[in-house]
This record gives C-alpha cells, sequence and structure tokens, in this order.
C-alpha cells in the first residue's frame, strides 16, 4: 500500500513543474476577475485542485506562494490576509483525497483494527481500506472549501485606492478566455476524477491508481511541452527527497 506515496508525490511534483498550477491560477484569476474578491477565491479553488492533485502540503503551500502572494499584496489584501488564505488553502491537501496522509493512516489502521478484532475473538476481521478513508474524507474537504470561500467574501476585502473604489462594470466573457479556462481546468479534473474514481468504484487499488497519476501527469507535461530529460530528472529528484522525509 505504501508504493502508493512516492507514485502520488511524484504525480503532484510533475503537476507542479509542468507550469500547471500557474495555468490555473491566471484561469481562476480571469473566470472571477468582476468579483471585489475574486483573487483570494481563485486561490482558494486553485488550491483546492491542488490538494487533489498533489496531498502534499509543502508543494501546495510553496507552489501558491510564489504564484499568487506578490499579485494579492499588489491587488490590496493585506500581508495577513494574503498568507493566511494560501496557508489555510496549502492544509487542504491534507484531508482531500488523495492524501498521503489518508494513505499513511490507512496502512495503520486497517493494521490497527484487524489486531483489534483478533483480540476480540472476531477471527474473521473486516478491513478498513484507503477508498473508504478517501470516500469519507470527500465531503468534509469540500466543505472546508465552501467555508473558506465564504470567509474569503465576507471578511478577506482587499482595500482599495480611493481611485479604484469603482469596480469596473463586468466584462463578458470572451470566447479566447473561455476556452483557454477550460483547456488548462479540464485535463486536471479529468486526471483527478480518473484517479479517485478508480479507488472509490474499486476498479484499482490505491497503488494501481496512484501509477495512472503519475503516468497521466507525465502525459500531460509532455502534451504542454514541458517535458524533458531535465525535468524529469528533476521530478525524480524531488520526488526522492519529500518520500524519503514522509517516511522519516
Amino acid at each position: 500500500t505504501l508504493i502508493a506515496v512516492p507514485l502520488f508525490v511524484f504525480m503532484g511534483v510533475m503537476l507542479e513543474k509542468s507550469r500547471l498550477s500557474e495555468d490555473l491560477l491566471e484561469s481562476m484569476a480571469d473566470l472571477f476577475s468582476g468579483f471585489r474578491s475574486g483573487l483570494g477565491i481563485s486561490v482558494v479553488l486553485v488550491g483546492a485542485l491542488l490538494a487533489a492533485s498533489t496531498g502534499i502540503v509543502g508543494a501546495t503551500v510553496v507552489t501558491m506562494g510564489l504564484m499568487s502572494l506578490p499579485t494579492m499584496l499588489k491587488r490590496g489584501y493585506s500581508s495577513s490576509q494574503a498568507t493566511g488564505i494560501i496557508c489555510a488553502t496549502g492544509t487542504l491537501g491534507q484531508i482531500i483525497p488523495p492524501s498521503i496522509a489518508l494513505v499513511l493512516l490507512g496502512d495503520i489502521l486497517s493494521s490497527a483494527y484487524q489486531q483489534a478484532q483478533l483480540e476480540m475473538g472476531i477471527f474473521t476481521p473486516k478491513v478498513v481500506s484507503i477508498g473508504d478513508l478517501f470516500v469519507g474524507a470527500i465531503i468534509p474537504g469540500l466543505i472546508l472549501v465552501a467555508l473558506y470561500c465564504a470567509y474569503v467574501i465576507l471578511f478577506a476585502k482587499p482595500q482599495l485606492q480611493q481611485s479604484q473604489l469603482q469596480p469596473e462594470a463586468p466584462q463578458p466573457l470572451a470566447v479566447n478566455k473561455l476556452s483557454r479556462a477550460m483547456r488548462n481546468l479540464l485535463p486536471p479534473i479529468f486526471l483527478i476524477a480518473a484517479v479517485l474514481g478508480s479507488i472509490l468504484t474499486g476498479a484499482a487499488t490505491p497503488t494501481e491508481a496512484a501509477g495512472v497519476g503519475a503516468f497521466g501527469a507525465t502525459l500531460l507535461a509532455m502534451f504542454k511541452g514541458q517535458l524533458s530529460v531535465v525535468r524529469l530528472r528533476e521530478v525524480a529528484q524531488n520526488t526522492t527527497e519529500v518520500t524519503s522525509m514522509v517516511f522519516l
């Protein structure tokens, strides 16, 4: 089961290095540009997508910090609001499947649950699978995303200058802007749905699904023209470092 950990890490690092997260943030910012707190909402939603595609808190926080923090400060968010939104959104990687923490906890809980049943005299013990943990974590994860968005809308409004107090009238989305957003959103959503769907339906074990996710992330990087020997070496090295940290 634990073989799924480096595969999920590889999937996340590959998506990060292929600039997919940058494209996602730019697309979301375009879609929510008509709202005063649109950038904050974009950060939360993109962070949730990255959490579902990486499962690593550190990667999500660092990526979102480098991409969105300067822009948020420039748009009038205070430093506490900007960093708080990024860090809180980054923690979604602990709960939204596929989560590395849930994979590790699933292995431990399954063994402990079976041992407890054997000690109670139940010699056909039930199993707590990682898929069960993933199913149980989906709704709480989505609730957290909704609450974060509500908080951003209500409390994290940027302090605009006097000349910026009159918001521009929302412009209709241009065809090229909408198509660009769909082009950037659909591939990672399809990959996440394929990985989670195969686990939740029982079509694949977590390890098999993680392998599919890692291969799919590599294909996405290749289609975006971001795959090279140097990039692959960098992804493999980062995967080794993060996996070693997790297991240690």
